[in-house]
């Protein structure tokens, strides 16, 4: 029999709220980053942006260590309906950080050329 990485349920639901809540400051950062365009204040953005990039990193990181102890079939993790949640949310805010990502350059072109008067 398989051993299991996370023989104790406590742990990938652990993993998972990791994975929930990282995801989550990556989308309140985000928002904050937007509300910073919506004042024109596109360098406070990109920080707010970067700080976004680095919890999405956090999140992802857990998310592939345990996918890649499965893979390599030294470890076995239990299905779990928690664990699939936190991967679908990982991927849906990683989505809205790489579209902020463009809002802020689009935004920031745009305001560029309105203040040219091109």
């Amino acid at each position: 029999m398989e051993k299991a990485l996370y023989e104790d349920e406590d742990k990938v639901v652990k993993v998972a709220m990791e994975i929930v809540i990282a995801a989550g400051d990556a989308r309140n950062k985000a928002g904050k980053a937007l509300d910073c365009v919506e004042a024109f204040d596109f360098e406070k953005a990109k920080i707010h942006l970067a700080e976004a990039r680095g919890e999405i990193l956090k999140a992802h990181n857990a998310q592939t260590e345990m996918i890649q102890a499965e893979i390599s079939g030294e470890e076995s993790i239990p299905p779990s309906l928690l664990f699939n949640h936190a991967q679908d949310t990982l991927m849906t805010i990683m989505t809205e950080v790489n579209l902020t990502e463009k809002m802020i350059t689009l935004f920031e072109k745009f305001y560029k050329k309105m203040e040219e008067g091109t």
